[in-house]
Protein backbone atom coordinates (compact mmCIF):
# COMPACT_ATOMS: atom_id res chain seq x y z
CA UNK A 1 0.00 0.00 0.00
CA UNK A 2 1.39 3.47 -1.18
CA UNK A 3 2.00 6.44 1.61
CA UNK A 4 -0.06 9.51 1.11
CA UNK A 5 1.08 12.75 1.85
CA UNK A 6 -0.70 15.97 0.86
CA UNK A 7 0.72 19.42 0.45
CA UNK A 8 -1.41 22.76 1.94
CA UNK A 9 0.51 25.72 1.06
CA UNK A 10 -2.40 28.16 1.85
CA UNK A 11 -4.43 26.42 4.38
CA UNK A 12 -7.27 28.31 6.07
CA UNK A 13 -9.09 28.07 9.19
CA UNK A 14 -12.80 27.74 7.82
CA UNK A 15 -15.44 29.43 9.77
CA UNK A 16 -18.98 28.58 9.22
CA UNK A 17 -21.92 30.11 10.86
CA UNK A 18 -25.93 30.79 9.98
CA UNK A 19 -27.81 33.90 10.05
CA UNK A 20 -31.79 34.53 8.98
CA UNK A 21 -31.13 37.05 5.90
CA UNK A 22 -28.30 38.26 4.55
CA UNK A 23 -28.93 41.95 3.48
CA UNK A 24 -26.44 44.67 2.62
CA UNK A 25 -25.76 47.97 5.52
CA UNK A 26 -27.17 45.97 8.43
CA UNK A 27 -25.27 44.17 10.98
CA UNK A 28 -26.35 40.43 10.39
CA UNK A 29 -26.41 38.69 13.62
CA UNK A 30 -25.11 34.91 13.29
CA UNK A 31 -24.69 31.80 15.01
CA UNK A 32 -22.36 30.88 16.86
CA UNK A 33 -19.29 29.89 14.40
CA UNK A 34 -18.11 26.27 13.90
CA UNK A 35 -14.12 26.84 13.10
CA UNK A 36 -12.20 23.29 11.02
CA UNK A 37 -8.90 23.43 9.72
CA UNK A 38 -8.93 24.04 6.09
CA UNK A 39 -7.38 24.28 2.58
CA UNK A 40 -7.13 21.21 -0.24
CA UNK A 41 -4.62 18.91 1.10
CA UNK A 42 -5.82 19.66 4.63
CA UNK A 43 -8.95 18.92 3.83
CA UNK A 44 -8.35 15.86 1.39
CA UNK A 45 -6.32 14.60 5.04
CA UNK A 46 -9.16 14.91 7.00
CA UNK A 47 -11.16 13.23 4.49
CA UNK A 48 -8.97 10.12 4.37
CA UNK A 49 -8.41 9.53 8.09
CA UNK A 50 -12.67 9.74 7.77
CA UNK A 51 -12.74 7.13 5.34
CA UNK A 52 -10.14 5.19 7.68
CA UNK A 53 -6.56 5.56 5.91
CA UNK A 54 -3.88 6.87 6.84
CA UNK A 55 -1.60 10.25 5.29
CA UNK A 56 1.33 12.58 6.21
CA UNK A 57 -0.01 16.39 5.87
CA UNK A 58 2.71 18.71 5.13
CA UNK A 59 0.97 22.37 6.31
CA UNK A 60 2.55 25.42 4.96
CA UNK A 61 1.25 27.77 8.58
CA UNK A 62 1.55 30.86 9.92
CA UNK A 63 1.27 33.42 12.98
CA UNK A 64 -1.82 32.55 15.53
CA UNK A 65 -4.43 31.35 12.82
CA UNK A 66 -1.84 28.91 11.93
CA UNK A 67 -1.20 27.78 15.25
CA UNK A 68 -4.61 27.43 15.99
CA UNK A 69 -5.33 25.29 12.67
CA UNK A 70 -2.55 22.86 13.29
CA UNK A 71 -4.04 22.77 17.01
CA UNK A 72 -7.60 21.70 15.44
CA UNK A 73 -5.46 18.83 13.14
CA UNK A 74 -4.13 17.45 16.20
CA UNK A 75 -7.51 17.13 18.09
CA UNK A 76 -8.62 15.24 15.42
CA UNK A 77 -5.84 12.83 15.75
CA UNK A 78 -3.63 13.93 12.64
CA UNK A 79 -0.23 14.39 12.89
CA UNK A 80 0.85 17.61 10.96
CA UNK A 81 4.19 18.56 9.44
CA UNK A 82 4.83 22.31 9.78
CA UNK A 83 5.88 23.77 6.69
CA UNK A 84 6.18 27.41 7.86
CA UNK A 85 4.40 30.09 5.94
CA UNK A 86 5.96 33.67 5.42
CA UNK A 87 2.65 34.83 6.80
CA UNK A 88 -0.20 34.74 8.86
CA UNK A 89 -2.71 31.79 7.94
CA UNK A 90 -6.00 32.94 6.14
CA UNK A 91 -9.79 32.94 7.64
CA UNK A 92 -12.33 31.78 4.99
CA UNK A 93 -16.12 32.35 5.82
CA UNK A 94 -19.39 30.81 5.09
CA UNK A 95 -22.62 31.95 5.56
CA UNK A 96 -25.92 30.52 5.40
CA UNK A 97 -28.91 32.53 4.74
CA UNK A 98 -31.78 30.50 6.89
CA UNK A 99 -35.11 32.06 4.93
CA UNK A 100 -33.46 31.45 1.44
CA UNK A 101 -30.75 28.24 2.10
CA UNK A 102 -28.06 29.87 0.46
CA UNK A 103 -25.02 29.91 1.39
CA UNK A 104 -22.19 32.59 1.08
CA UNK A 105 -18.69 31.77 1.06
CA UNK A 106 -15.97 34.40 1.50
CA UNK A 107 -12.03 33.53 0.73
CA UNK A 108 -9.44 35.50 1.79
CA UNK A 109 -5.99 35.36 -0.40
CA UNK A 110 -3.38 34.03 2.06
CA UNK A 111 0.27 35.48 2.92
CA UNK A 112 2.37 36.57 -0.66
CA UNK A 113 5.10 34.38 -0.75
CA UNK A 114 8.61 34.58 -2.38
CA UNK A 115 11.01 32.64 -4.50
CA UNK A 116 12.96 32.21 -1.12
CA UNK A 117 9.87 30.68 0.68
CA UNK A 118 8.90 28.81 -2.12
CA UNK A 119 12.53 27.23 -2.50
CA UNK A 120 12.67 26.38 1.13
CA UNK A 121 8.80 24.58 0.54
CA UNK A 122 10.26 22.84 -2.12
CA UNK A 123 13.64 21.30 -0.01
CA UNK A 124 10.81 20.73 2.80
CA UNK A 125 8.62 18.38 0.65
CA UNK A 126 11.63 16.77 -0.81
CA UNK A 127 13.28 15.66 2.69
CA UNK A 128 9.57 14.23 3.29
CA UNK A 129 8.69 12.33 0.48
CA UNK A 130 9.70 8.63 -0.11
CA UNK A 131 10.11 6.54 -2.84
CA UNK A 132 6.40 5.12 -4.18
CA UNK A 133 4.18 7.63 -2.48
CA UNK A 134 1.17 9.49 -3.99
CA UNK A 135 1.56 13.42 -2.92
CA UNK A 136 -1.82 15.04 -3.20
CA UNK A 137 -1.27 18.82 -3.91
CA UNK A 138 -4.56 20.52 -3.44
CA UNK A 139 -6.07 23.92 -2.83
CA UNK A 140 -5.43 27.18 -4.08
CA UNK A 141 -1.83 28.54 -4.95
CA UNK A 142 -0.97 30.91 -2.31
CA UNK A 143 -0.39 34.74 -3.52
CA UNK A 144 3.00 34.85 -5.60
CA UNK A 145 3.88 31.51 -6.08
CA UNK A 146 5.07 30.97 -9.71
CA UNK A 147 2.56 29.56 -12.01
CA UNK A 148 5.20 26.87 -12.60
CA UNK A 149 5.69 25.47 -9.03
CA UNK A 150 4.04 22.46 -8.96
CA UNK A 151 5.41 21.40 -12.31
CA UNK A 152 8.82 22.48 -11.26
CA UNK A 153 8.29 20.63 -7.98
CA UNK A 154 6.74 17.60 -9.87
CA UNK A 155 10.57 17.62 -11.70
CA UNK A 156 12.09 17.54 -8.69
CA UNK A 157 10.07 14.47 -6.85
CA UNK A 158 9.31 12.38 -10.03
CA UNK A 159 12.94 10.79 -10.06
CA UNK A 160 12.96 9.97 -6.51
CA UNK A 161 10.00 7.77 -6.84
CA UNK A 162 6.69 10.15 -5.65
CA UNK A 163 3.22 10.67 -7.39
CA UNK A 164 1.80 13.88 -7.98
CA UNK A 165 -1.86 13.84 -7.96
CA UNK A 166 -2.62 17.55 -8.47
CA UNK A 167 -5.92 19.62 -7.75
CA UNK A 168 -5.42 22.95 -8.21
CA UNK A 169 -7.01 26.07 -10.41
CA UNK A 170 -5.69 29.34 -12.08
CA UNK A 171 -3.00 29.85 -13.87
CA UNK A 172 -1.44 27.41 -11.91
CA UNK A 173 -3.67 24.61 -13.83
CA UNK A 174 -3.18 25.97 -17.30
CA UNK A 175 0.39 25.06 -16.54
CA UNK A 176 -0.35 22.12 -15.84
CA UNK A 177 -2.10 21.24 -19.09
CA UNK A 178 1.17 22.26 -20.68
CA UNK A 179 3.16 19.99 -18.22
CA UNK A 180 6.29 18.47 -20.18
CA UNK A 181 6.56 16.13 -17.45
CA UNK A 182 3.33 13.92 -16.87
CA UNK A 183 2.07 14.15 -13.22
CA UNK A 184 0.71 10.89 -12.16
CA UNK A 185 -3.28 12.54 -11.23
CA UNK A 186 -4.74 15.91 -12.50
CA UNK A 187 -8.30 16.58 -11.36
CA UNK A 188 -10.23 19.57 -12.00
CA UNK A 189 -14.27 20.56 -11.99
CA UNK A 190 -16.11 21.19 -15.48
CA UNK A 191 -15.69 25.13 -15.44
CA UNK A 192 -11.78 24.92 -15.25
CA UNK A 193 -11.98 22.09 -18.22
CA UNK A 194 -13.55 24.38 -20.25
CA UNK A 195 -12.24 27.38 -19.70
CA UNK A 196 -8.69 25.11 -20.41
CA UNK A 197 -10.56 23.83 -23.49
CA UNK A 198 -11.33 27.69 -24.87
CA UNK A 199 -14.85 25.75 -25.38
CA UNK A 200 -17.92 24.60 -23.75
CA UNK A 201 -17.80 20.96 -23.15
CA UNK A 202 -21.53 19.93 -23.31
CA UNK A 203 -22.28 16.22 -22.75
CA UNK A 204 -20.04 13.48 -20.82
CA UNK A 205 -18.59 12.51 -24.36
CA UNK A 206 -17.20 15.83 -25.09
CA UNK A 207 -15.59 15.88 -21.42
CA UNK A 208 -13.58 12.45 -21.68
CA UNK A 209 -12.54 14.11 -25.07
CA UNK A 210 -10.92 16.51 -23.48
CA UNK A 211 -9.69 14.26 -20.61
CA UNK A 212 -8.51 11.65 -23.15
CA UNK A 213 -6.62 14.82 -24.99
CA UNK A 214 -4.67 16.19 -22.19
CA UNK A 215 -3.87 11.98 -21.59
CA UNK A 216 -2.28 12.08 -24.97
CA UNK A 217 -0.61 15.28 -24.68
CA UNK A 218 1.42 14.28 -21.90
CA UNK A 219 0.07 16.17 -19.21
CA UNK A 220 -0.76 13.56 -16.50
CA UNK A 221 -1.13 9.46 -16.86
CA UNK A 222 -4.89 10.20 -15.55
CA UNK A 223 -7.12 13.19 -15.79
CA UNK A 224 -10.28 13.51 -14.06
CA UNK A 225 -12.75 16.02 -14.43
CA UNK A 226 -15.31 16.64 -12.36
CA UNK A 227 -19.37 17.21 -13.78
CA UNK A 228 -21.20 18.09 -10.97
CA UNK A 229 -24.62 15.96 -9.96
CA UNK A 230 -23.51 14.11 -13.29
CA UNK A 231 -20.68 12.38 -11.63
CA UNK A 232 -17.20 12.13 -12.86
CA UNK A 233 -14.96 11.62 -15.99
CA UNK A 234 -12.03 10.17 -15.62
CA UNK A 235 -9.22 9.02 -18.81
CA UNK A 236 -6.28 7.13 -18.44
CA UNK A 237 -3.96 5.24 -21.18
CA UNK A 238 -5.68 2.59 -21.32
CA UNK A 239 -9.27 3.88 -21.38
CA UNK A 240 -12.10 6.33 -20.21
CA UNK A 241 -14.97 5.87 -17.64
CA UNK A 242 -18.04 7.78 -16.41
CA UNK A 243 -18.75 7.17 -13.00
CA UNK A 244 -22.50 8.70 -11.66
CA UNK A 245 -23.71 9.37 -8.41
CA UNK A 246 -27.17 8.83 -7.11
CA UNK A 247 -29.28 11.34 -6.23
CA UNK A 248 -28.94 13.15 -3.03
CA UNK A 249 -30.13 15.56 -0.76
CA UNK A 250 -27.78 18.53 -1.29
CA UNK A 251 -26.79 20.08 2.36
CA UNK A 252 -23.63 22.34 1.13
CA UNK A 253 -21.04 21.39 -1.82
CA UNK A 254 -17.73 22.34 0.77
CA UNK A 255 -15.59 19.97 0.64
CA UNK A 256 -16.79 17.59 -2.05
CA UNK A 257 -14.02 18.13 -4.65
CA UNK A 258 -11.44 17.34 -1.18
CA UNK A 259 -13.77 14.65 -0.22
CA UNK A 260 -13.35 12.89 -3.87
CA UNK A 261 -9.43 13.37 -4.02
CA UNK A 262 -9.50 11.82 -0.50
CA UNK A 263 -11.50 8.61 -1.80
CA UNK A 264 -9.69 8.52 -5.00
CA UNK A 265 -6.36 8.59 -3.75
CA UNK A 266 -7.18 5.97 -1.10
CA UNK A 267 -8.48 3.97 -3.99
CA UNK A 268 -5.17 4.14 -5.62
CA UNK A 269 -2.80 3.95 -2.75
CA UNK A 270 -4.69 0.78 -2.18
CA UNK A 271 -3.72 -0.44 -5.93
CA UNK A 272 -7.56 -0.22 -7.25
CA UNK A 273 -7.20 1.25 -10.87
CA UNK A 274 -8.74 4.85 -11.91
CA UNK A 275 -12.22 3.55 -12.93
CA UNK A 276 -12.40 2.08 -8.97
CA UNK A 277 -10.58 5.20 -7.77
CA UNK A 278 -13.53 7.16 -10.04
CA UNK A 279 -16.42 5.17 -8.18
CA UNK A 280 -14.95 5.79 -4.81
CA UNK A 281 -14.16 9.51 -5.20
CA UNK A 282 -17.82 10.09 -6.27
CA UNK A 283 -19.29 8.36 -4.30
CA UNK A 284 -17.58 10.49 -0.90
CA UNK A 285 -18.03 13.56 -3.04
CA UNK A 286 -21.99 12.79 -2.58
CA UNK A 287 -21.70 11.98 0.67
CA UNK A 288 -19.90 15.66 1.48
CA UNK A 289 -22.63 17.47 0.09
CA UNK A 290 -24.91 15.74 2.41
CA UNK A 291 -23.47 17.00 5.27
CA UNK A 292 -23.64 20.71 6.49
CA UNK A 293 -20.71 22.64 6.62
CA UNK A 294 -17.28 21.62 6.27
CA UNK A 295 -17.82 18.27 7.69
CA UNK A 296 -16.38 16.44 4.40
CA UNK A 297 -17.20 12.42 3.53
CA UNK A 298 -17.98 9.89 6.23
CA UNK A 299 -16.90 6.49 5.73
CA UNK A 300 -20.53 4.60 6.31
CA UNK A 301 -22.48 7.33 3.90
CA UNK A 302 -19.63 6.78 1.57
CA UNK A 303 -20.14 2.58 1.79
CA UNK A 304 -23.64 2.81 0.88
CA UNK A 305 -23.55 5.36 -1.88
CA UNK A 306 -20.68 3.68 -3.61
CA UNK A 307 -22.79 0.71 -4.37
CA UNK A 308 -25.44 2.98 -6.01
CA UNK A 309 -22.50 4.72 -8.04
CA UNK A 310 -22.29 3.63 -11.99
CA UNK A 311 -18.99 3.35 -13.94
CA UNK A 312 -19.33 2.33 -17.27
CA UNK A 313 -17.07 2.95 -19.96
CA UNK A 314 -17.62 5.74 -22.58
Amino acid sequence: MARIVTLTLNPALDISTETDAVAPDRKLRCAAPRIDPGGGGVNVSRAIANLGGDSVALVAAGGPAGAHLLALLRAAGLSPVDLGAPGETRRSMAVRALESGAQYRFLMPGPVWRDADAERAAAAVAAATRPGDLLVVSGSPPPGLADDFFLTLNARLAPLGARMILDTSGAALEAAARCARPLHVLRMDHEEAQALAGAPLQGVAAVADFAAALVARGAARIVAVAHGAEGTVVATPEGRWHSRPPKVAVISKVGAGDSFVAAFTLALSRGQGAPEACAAGVAAAAAAVTKPDTQLCDGETTARLLAQVVTAPI
